[in-house]
């Protein structure tokens, strides 16, 4: 369940990134979008940190390929 969690917890992240982000642009307040703009990249970086979902993403862009090689014949 932590990985669903932390999953979750990221996207929150994300998302709140963004309005603050927004936020900040429409109000002129630079700390506010700078602020959102990194919770946004930190977000963006747990992401691709995360190795189960990379080596699951390999493996369907593998298996994918065998498909595609196979149905070829």
């Amino acid at each position: 369940m932590k990985d669903v969690k932390d999953k979750m917890d990221n996207a929150i992240d994300k998302i709140a990134g963004g309005l603050n982000e927004t936020a900040g642009k429409i109000t002129g307040n630079k700390q506010l979008e700078l602020k959102g703009k990194l919770q946004v990249s930190k977000a963006d970086l747990e992401k691709k940190m995360d190795v189960k979902d990379n080596i699951n993403e390999i493996k369907e862009n593998i298996a994918d390929k065998i498909i595609k090689k196979m149905d070829k014949k």
